[in-house]
């Protein structure tokens, strides 16, 4: 069911790889609300994936652009106002990646290009992004930023290995960054915190299905996919949210405050 909540907004959307993407869902959530976009990945995840039928499907068009490189985020920018015909409304940030998760390195062990190179990927490419858009004024007055995190920022999941961090710099960018943009453009800056979700992603992580299976039976609502994520990412674009800013939100089911559940406990004496 369509409400219109994004009628007449225009954003750029990080991310889309392929149907299991959070970002991928968000698009055609974002596109069934009225709102028009751009897509981006980086070159080499737009040749693995399927882009180009999510903007057949949305009426959209790809952009390249390395998130890590500036030229490639000006150049971004400047085109998807010329195609938008104007200032932004909201801009996703669905972007990560751990060559020593890839490559099985131990956190232990790291190698550190390796890690060096996922950390600007993952989470300083989130700065670079803001201070892109802060420097161009590209974003309209009570616009929105929205990144994907996840909560081993702040909890210990020993395989999610130097991801981890990477996602308790971007949190930290999120709230420092989200300072100056709300002080001086009225621009809101959030991040999300989502569920385990079996994308491409998310399945590349040791254990990835054990852990779902777990993060379900400790959950009160059980966990968030993917669509539901897109929604959720959709009220923070729109204007119902106005006033949220600078917020770590968990959409996760509730695990993020749970301690353990009954069906933990029964497992465990089994």
């Amino acid at each position: 069911m369509s409400y219109n909540l994004l009628k007449g907004k225009r954003g750029i959307i990080f991310g889309a790889l392929d149907e299991n993407s959070i970002a991928w869902k968000t698009a055609e959530r974002a596109h069934e609300e009225g709102a028009k976009f751009v897509l981006t990945n980086a070159p080499v995840a737009l040749r693995m994936g399927t882009i180009k039928s999510l903007a057949e499907k949305t009426n959209s068009e790809v952009i390249a652009a390395d998130a890590t490189k500036i030229q490639d985020l000006e150049n971004l920018i400047e085109k998807s106002e010329e195609i938008l015909g104007g200032k932004l409304d909201f801009v996703l940030h669905s972007i990560g990646m751990s060559i020593n998760v890839r490559k099985g390195k131990h956190y232990t062990d790291q190698n550190y290009d390796w890690t060096h190179k996922g950390l600007d990927v993952s989470a300083m490419s989130f700065h670079k992004l803001m201070q892109t858009l802060y420097k161009k004024d590209a974003m309209n007055e009570w616009g929105s930023i929205v990144a994907l995190t996840y909560m081993a920022a702040q909890r210990v999941f020993p395989d999610y290995n130097d991801m981890a961090d990477n996602k308790a710099y971007l949190e930290s960018v999120a709230r420092s960054f989200g300072y100056f943009f709300g002080k001086d453009k009225k621009v809101r800056v959030n991040t999300i915190s989502q569920s385990p979700t079996p994308t491409s992603a998310g399945q590349g992580v040791k254990g990835f299905t054990g852990f779902m299976n777990y993060a379900e039976k400790m959950s009160p609502l059980g966990n968030a996919t993917a669509l539901e994520c897109a929604d959720y990412t959709l009220t923070l674009f729109s204007d119902l949210t106005k006033k949220v800013t600078l917020q770590n939100l968990f959409h996760d089911g509730g695990f993020s405050n749970m301690g353990v559940s009954q069906e933990i406990m029964e497992a465990m004496e089994d």
